[in-house]
């Protein structure tokens, strides 16, 4: 007998057999997201992936994320997003990126003695949040509370409780700090619930 589908994420019994290095609680993950080496991946709690999203490599998600629709995370060399973080749709996370200057091959077909691989962490620290489109070049950080608008390019570290537009990214404004005083409630009110 077929099994009847009640929506598009999959169950918690479902999840506990993907294999992930380790598995919060309340997690919602599309059957349409994809994982690979999932023995790689960390998630937290209260976590959402949208349908399309990809992930790869190492990847760390702390608690209380959304990674939207068509998001690409590509962690060979680690990507570590933050509590209270997230990707808008079609965001993009690079922890490895190719030369493209012309003085060396790309692509991973080819052996690593022909590119020129430039590697590293890529860290989202608490309360960010990557605009619709934007992609996140390796080895850097994205400090707390920074925003990076819709169709960016972040190719440098970015400062605290600042955002960012552009291409590449440029500092527009500082942002305001009270969602700090919600996050407080928020946390109090999960814990009276308990």
């Amino acid at each position: 007998m077929e099994t009847k589908i009640n929506n598009s994420f999959y169950a918690p019994k479902e999840l506990s057999k993907m294999g992930f290095k380790y598995l919060g609680d309340n997690v919602q993950i599309s059957r349409f997201a994809r994982f690979y080496t999932p023995g790689k991946i960390i998630i937290g709690n209260n976590i959402r992936i949208d349908d399309f999203s990809i992930l790869s490599g190492n990847i760390h998600l702390g608690s209380h994320i959304h990674i939207s629709a068509h998001c690409l995370l590509y962690g060979s060399n680690g990507i570590i997003m933050e509590d209270y973080t997230g990707l808008s749709p079609r965001a993009t996370i690079f922890s490895a990126s190719d030369d493209f200057s012309g003085l060396f091959m790309i692509g991973p077909v080819i052996p690593n003695k022909f590119r020129n691989v430039k590697c590293g962490t890529v860290i989202i620290k608490k309360f960010c949040q990557i605009g619709a489109g934007s992609v996140i070049m390796p080895a850097l950080t994205i400090a707390e509370g920074a925003v990076v608008g819709a169709m960016s390019l972040v190719n440098k570290n970015l400062e605290a409780w600042q955002i960012y537009a552009g291409i590449p990214a440029r500092r527009i404004k500082e942002r305001d700090k009270r969602i700090l005083e919600l996050v407080k409630k928020f946390e109090k009110n999960q814990k009276s619930n308990d």
